[in-house]
């Protein structure tokens, strides 16, 4: 990953603080509480706990191999 693309995925978790569901993310099937994010190639997986205003990221990964 070269660093452009590294801070535009840094700067897409930090957003994740103000909007832990925003318009592009997505709820991935057959998970109870897993989210994930586009950003280019790359996709942020995270879960979300309401009660303690939470977001646990996952994994970062390629979209050929994240949902390996």
């Amino acid at each position: 990953m070269d660093n452009a693309l590294i801070g535009r995925i840094i700067s897409k978790i930090e957003s994740l603080e103000e909007e832990p569901r925003p318009r592009a993310c997505r709820k991935l099937r057959g998970e109870k509480n897993l989210w994930r994010i586009r950003v280019g190639d790359y996709r942020v997986v995270y879960a979300v706990d309401d009660v303690a205003r939470n977001v646990d990221i996952r994994r970062v990964r390629h979209r050929s191999e994240v949902y390996e």
